[in-house]
């Protein structure tokens, strides 16, 4: 038997054996991808749902009509539940190790329910961080080569045995593919949020952009060079703009530590309490101002 004999039935075989799990979000290329994690369960990426009420498609055409159960908009996760019969759930041990370089890897997904897709390529690197769709770090990522035509994001990455390494997320430039690995942290998560127990964290309701862009707009209109998070918009009725916050404003200290990174900003905005404060210092031109920010609401 030839080589691409092998890989030929290789592929088609994990295709056979995960193709029932996988399902499809919306109609067309433009919504997404699931994958069944337990019974009446689907786990997806949270930018593929626009409402509370989705069409989910499943492999042999059949579409149902699915609730989103739990959503983390910060992880870009999110948990559908839909009827899916019979249909046992993908293979997942998330107390495996990380899949190594070199690992071969199938990319499986059923783009806006148009039909199952199933393309192999190996693990270029592992442990790698992104920031997801609110500015959030997601880290300990498995970057590989599988590619996945656009609405694939939220289908799984499997190795050979068809069990589960990672929730495909993003393109990357040319052709990887960034997938959330598969570890007791997502398990975690998706438990959480089949139950409904959604995560809720402080939200300033801002745009930023970060130190080194920050330096480089200052410098452009002849201010002084700081180190800080740039606030390049402000969410109508969102706390930010009830504590006074404006556009242009640089955040320099949060909770009383210097903010040099996006990542710390937000570090001080997890410490934050439902309901609780948070006290700012910004910069405004020259003028440094203090600003004590209420959150009487935590979004998901």
């Amino acid at each position: 038997m030839s080589t691409i004999t092998e890989i030929q039935r290789e592929i088609a075989a994990v295709a056979a054996r995960v193709g029932p799990v996988v399902v499809g979000f919306g109609r067309g290329w433009g919504r997404g991808s699931g994958v069944i994690v337990s019974q009446e369960k689907v786990l997806t990426n949270a930018h593929n749902l626009r409402t509370d009420e989705v069409t989910v498609t499943f492999s042999d055409g059949r579409r149902a009509g699915g609730r989103v159960a739990g959503i983390d908009g910060d992880l870009d996760l999110a948990v559908v539940e839909v009827e899916t019969g019979d249909i046992a759930p993908v293979e997942w041990d998330p107390e495996r190790d990380a899949a190594p370089i070199g690992t071969a890897v199938i990319a499986v997904a059923n783009p806006g329910g148009r039909g199952l897709r199933a393309t192999p390529g190996f693990v270029s690197a592992f442990g790698q961080s992104f920031r997801g769709p609110r500015g959030r770090r997601i880290t300990g990522a498995i970057e590989h080569t599988a590619p996945l035509p656009r609405g694939s994001g939220g289908g799984p990455l499997v190795d050979l045995d068809g069990s589960l390494l990672g929730l495909n997320a993003i393109r990357l430039e040319g052709g990887l593919i960034l997938a959330v690995a598969a570890n007791r942290a997502l398990a975690d998560s998706a438990e959480r949020l089949a139950r409904g127990d959604a995560p809720s964290r402080a939200r300033l309701g801002v745009a930023v952009a970060p130190p080194q862009v920050a330096r480089r707009l200052r410098r452009a209109v002849g201010l002084p060079d700081q180190a800080g998070v740039l606030i390049r918009s402000v969410a109508e009725s969102s706390a930010a703009e009830q504590a006074g916050l404006e556009r242009g404003d640089l955040i320099v200290r949060a909770g009383g530590e210097e903010v040099e990174s996006v990542d710390l900003l937000y570090r001080a905005l997890d410490e934050v309490s439902p309901g609780g404060e948070l006290a700012l210092a910004v910069l405004r031109g020259t003028d440094e101002r203090n600003v004590t920010v209420r959150f009487l609401e935590t979004a998901r």
